[in-house]
């Protein structure tokens, strides 16, 4: 920045920094066709299909059963007449990446929305990994898209899971079975419980108005307590019950045949001791020294061995995640695999 008299100048950014990326986003967009052309990558070859269900006239011993058409229960039903509806879809079978050309029946296509969502993951993904030589516009994109991604789906599973799966199936069955599951069995009664649960919805999104968000927070009380109960209540289990029921258990391990086994036997004896170390290092009644002093340090030495593998385990899905990207790269992408 240079000032003069009371002019205050700033330099100009330099455009050597983005057309430094749009050259190497040229290159690396230019490799992947030219791979695309002859590795065949990220080519995705299917075997149309046509699924085909139909729905049997039912009665009252017998209701209303969605069978498949390949079956012998749906070409009986078709061919006595008793067919009372009829649902069909395109259902692709995938080859796989590693197939040969000449070994692809003859009746094989290439996908190209599978192919393209290919090519879009692989970059993606790429773009992703960028973020290892700093921080980048790729980077930033692809972080952009894949949480844009993310949210509109898990806003759609759960609206169907939420809304449609466990409310609507309850207050209206028939509108359910016309538009999202025909398969649903006609016994699936309305049931009036369910019209709480509607109530402390629409409650809820009385959370958008601009004089009634007090509304939303009685649905929301009631949300976060039942959340918490039943939380402690699986928490409880798994992380105090499970664990005190871990070590409570014989030092004298015996198989079926009532022979002794002595690793099993040792195993539940290093449990044991580590236990009561780790319970004598948290006793602050007692100052540790002498023997519980000695305790406590053992104590010590087991949350350490436990943090420690807990952080190695966190470590190894990370690179488990790691290893799944490149064999999705080397495998569906290229085709090296």
């Amino acid at each position: 920045m240079m000032s003069v008299g009371n002019t205050t100048q700033v330099p100009a950014a330099g455009g050597g920094g983005l057309i430094g990326w749009v050259i190497g986003l040229a290159i690396i967009i230019a490799g992947m066709v030219v791979a695309g052309f002859i590795l065949d990558a990220g080519q995705v070859w299917v075997v149309p299909e046509t699924q085909s269900y139909v729905a049997t006239a039912g009665t009252a011993d017998a209701p209303t059963e969605w069978v498949s058409l390949a079956t012998e229960a749906g070409k009986s039903a078709e061919a006595a007449g008793t067919v009372v509806a009829t649902s069909s879809w395109p259902n692709d079978t995938v080859l796989p990446s590693s197939m040969l050309e000449a070994d692809r029946p003859a009746e094989a296509i290439m996908s190209w929305s599978r192919t393209i969502g290919v090519w879009f993951a692989a970059i993606m993904t790429l773009w992703i990994m960028s973020f290892l030589i700093g921080d980048n516009p790729f980077y930033k994109t692809a972080e952009a898209i894949i949480v844009g991604a993310s949210a509109a789906y898990w806003m759609v599973y759960s609206f169907y899971t939420g809304i449609v799966d466990k409310l609507l199936v309850n207050l209206s069955p028939g509108l359910v079975r016309e538009w999202t599951t025909p398969g649903l069995a006609d016994d699936y009664a309305w049931q009036w419980i369910y019209i709480i649960p509607l109530i402390l919805s629409i409650m809820l999104i009385c959370r958008l108005l601009p004089s009634g968000g007090w509304i939303a927070r009685w649905p929301l009380a009631f949300i976060i307590g039942a959340t918490a109960g039943f939380r402690l209540l699986a928490h409880l289990e798994s992380d105090f019950l499970l664990q005190i029921k871990g070590t409570i258990t014989t030092l004298w391990s015996v198989n079926a045949a009532d022979e002794f086994q002595f690793w099993p036997s040792v195993a539940a004896i290093v449990i044991l001791l580590s236990v009561l170390a780790c319970l004598v290092y948290f006793f602050f009644s007692m100052e540790h020294k002498g023997m519980v002093g000695k305790a406590a340090r053992g104590g010590i030495l087991v949350l350490m061995v436990t943090f420690g593998a807990a952080f190695g385990l966190t470590v190894m899905g990370r690179i488990t995640l790691l290893t799944e990207r490149f064999d999705f790269l080397f495998k569906d992408w290229l085709h090296l695999l």
